[in-house]
């Protein structure tokens, strides 16, 4: 008798692809790693459908498994409105202040900056979502979310964004790959190695093919992935190298290889609220603590480079 696609194997296909491994997808479900691989064997063989390839002991997923997640992630993100308007119906008596950070920065960032902000202002309510650069835009101009944190240049009349933790790009390799061995990558010596890229369309992945185009060299990426725990845990596995703003690479700094890379590729991402914000002054006071916790994590890069 075939089963029915149940919702506890939905959540962790989508922790899988959300959480890069199926060890902290099942962490952050409180359920075993066995448990959480034969929730996502099942969700394979009730759906009919290869949705990862096993690559060197890891889950990556397929073409079909991504298309997968963009369905699911819609439906997930209509839930998620219903139970912020429940929120927001609790609390209207309380300040708020709704959040969007793309996910390179969803980690301790996000959370040192919160957690002082919360110190200052006891008893006002956080909302954060962690999603898409083009998505927080569109929240911010409906009205969704009072800031934002994207990598992405904002061109809106109604946006105000200003630029936060400038770095160039560094070259992230497996502990003990060749190219470990140089104290600066150069675009030529990416010829032919295996390289693990964001999403084509994203702008980390259009600057960094327009500079290594300019220097004759075009790279056909082994992987493509749009998490970015997901990408350095594929970098630490061997599967390739990559370029990345260093801050993205987080709590993995000890299983990379971390090089300077030339020609600078400077990335900023974008601190943006709205010109007329509903709740000025939470607002401000929002941005402050998350400017404090930009530059104290700034001088920590520039203090390791």
């Amino acid at each position: 008798m075939t089963r029915r696609i149940n919702l506890r194997q939905i959540e962790a296909f989508k922790a899988v692809i959300e959480h890069g491994t199926v060890s902290r997808a099942a962490e952050m479900l409180n359920v075993s790693q066995p448990a959480m691989s034969k929730l996502i064997a099942h969700l394979e063989e009730d759906a009919g459908l290869r949705l990862f390839d096993r690559v060197k002991g890891r889950l990556a997923p397929t073409r079909r498994g991504m298309r997968l997640y963009e369905e699911i992630d819609r439906i997930f993100a209509g839930v998620r409105q219903v139970e912020n308007a429940i929120d927001t119906i609790r609390r209207d008596e309380q300040g708020r202040i709704l959040i969007g950070v793309m996910p390179a920065l969803s980690g301790s960032f996000i959370q040192q900056a919160t957690a002082a902000f919360l110190a200052r202002q006891p008893g006002v309510f956080c909302s954060i979502q962690s999603r898409s650069s083009q998505w927080i835009t569109d929240g911010l101009v409906t009205r969704k979310l009072d800031v934002g944190l994207v990598i992405a240049p904002i061109d809106n009349p109604y946006i105000v964004a200003e630029p936060m933790m400038g770095q160039p790009v560094v070259c992230i390799l497996p502990l003990g790959h060749p190219l470990a061995a140089k104290a600066v990558i150069v675009p030529a010596d990416l010829i032919d190695v295996p390289f693990i890229s964001f999403d084509p369309e994203s702008h980390t992945s259009q600057r960094v093919a327009s500079v290594l185009k300019a220097h004759g060299v075009e790279l056909d990426p082994a992987m493509i992935v749009n998490v970015s725990p997901t990408l350095c845990e594929f970098v630490a596995a061997g599967v390739g190298v990559s370029l990345v703003h260093p801050l993205i690479v987080g709590g993995l700094r000890e299983k990379l290889a971390i090089r300077r890379f030339e020609p600078t590729i400077q990335l900023d991402f974008q601190l943006c609220r709205l010109r007329d914000s509903r709740n000025a002054r939470l607002v401000d006071a929002y941005l402050d603590v998350t400017r404090e916790a930009a530059a104290a994590i700034s001088r920590t890069i520039i203090a390791e480079a």
